[in-house]
């Protein structure tokens, strides 16, 4: 019976040792490791690839953002359904596609009425878009829902409009998008495109400038 208690003791003593060891070697330990190379190799990227303006975190470059005024350049549209639809998928919460198929009529519908309003806002005098125009990225949404970047044909497509509506010239808003255009990740992998939010905090530093 002695020997049993003993043994017993014995086994949960050893348990409880190996549990305060692994809770500290990966619970604390590690954690700290691991925090301190990133925080010494890529800082940036370890907190969240932060975008600062004039010294205030304003976004981050992984993360997109909608309710731009039609001064600046939009983004995808949201997951959402619908030239009317509340944008619920810019939520981190809620990250996602729509997860509809190419022929739903509700998708069909939402790529049409998107390509309208594309048409419709990127239109200015002097200038009409075509539909033909409209790239896919400026009518459906990411997978994530929350792409922060669109391609330089649609980027190229809304310059009419942001010139006409901030005051500038086309050239310019045109060297703007072309120095804000990345290239593809190590020369060959995605394709090239823009940060949205980067490329609207540098439009508003250029019309401020004036």
């Amino acid at each position: 019976m002695n020997n049993s208690v003993t043994n017993t003791a014995r086994l949960l003593w050893a348990g409880l040792r190996a549990l305060l060891v692994l809770t500290v070697v990966t619970g604390v330990l590690y954690p700290l490791a691991v925090t301190g190379v990133a925080q010494a190799l890529f800082p940036g990227r370890a907190n969240g690839s932060e975008i600062t303006s004039h010294g205030k975190v304003v976004g981050s470059s992984l993360i997109g953002q909608q309710g731009y005024s039609l001064k600046y350049f939009q983004p995808r549209p949201a997951a959402g359904l619908g030239a009317n639809s509340i944008n619920t998928r810019y939520k981190l919460i809620l990250s996602g596609a729509t997860n509809l198929a190419a022929d739903n009529p509700k998708l069909v519908e939402a790529v049409e009425d998107a390509r309208a309003k594309v048409v419709k806002d990127n239109s200015v005098p002097g200038y009409t878009v075509r539909p033909a125009q409209v790239p896919a990225d400026a009518v459906t949404s990411s997978g994530s829902g929350l792409d922060p970047a669109i391609s330089p044909a649609y980027a190229e497509l809304q310059v009419h409009r942001v010139a006409e509506r901030n005051g500038l010239p086309v050239a310019r808003v045109e060297r703007l998008v072309k120095e804000h255009t990345q290239g593809r990740a190590l020369g060959f992998a995605g394709e090239p495109q823009v940060n949205v939010l980067e490329l609207n905090i540098a439009l508003r530093d250029l019309t401020a400038a004036r």
